[in-house]
């Protein structure tokens, strides 16, 4: 078993890959991903470029989501926050690879795109957090 998402029928299609609606199963446990940043696990930004940091983003969560004995398939949501506009194709362009192998069925988590005026520091150009849903 794993989170339900879905659309429903009473509001418009999503504008992105994203489901309205995510529900956690009984049985499993909330864990809550702090705001990923671009950075590897040596402390290096993977690059100035929000497509870049994008990647590392999406490697950082997964690895966080594997010390949980999880994947993907556990998210139920996304908060993601990308600092100007201009750094919008390149999060999209990181986006898309991650979910493609990690949602090939197009069974996307809830989520939440916002386009901030900066992050922790000026060098990063996306920020994602995340909520999985746990067996156990």
């Amino acid at each position: 078993m794993k989170p339900r998402r879905w659309n429903p029928d009473t509001v418009a299609p999503p504008l992105g890959r994203y489901s309205h609606l995510a529900e956690v199963p009984a049985g499993y446990r909330l864990v809550f991903l702090a705001g990923q940043l671009g950075v590897g696990p040596d402390g290096v930004l993977a690059g100035s470029g929000a497509e870049a940091q994008g990647n590392r983003i999406f490697a950082n969560l997964g690895a966080l989501l594997a010390a949980e004995g999880a994947g993907p398939e556990h998210l139920v949501k996304l908060l993601t926050l990308v600092a100007g506009t201009e750094h919008l194709d390149g999060y999209r362009a990181a986006q898309a690879e991650a979910f493609a192998r990690w949602f090939p069925d197009g069974d996307y988590p809830a989520q939440t795109l916002a386009v901030v005026a900066g992050l922790a520091r000026p060098e990063y150009a996306v920020e994602v957090e995340a909520v999985a849903a746990v067996p156990g």
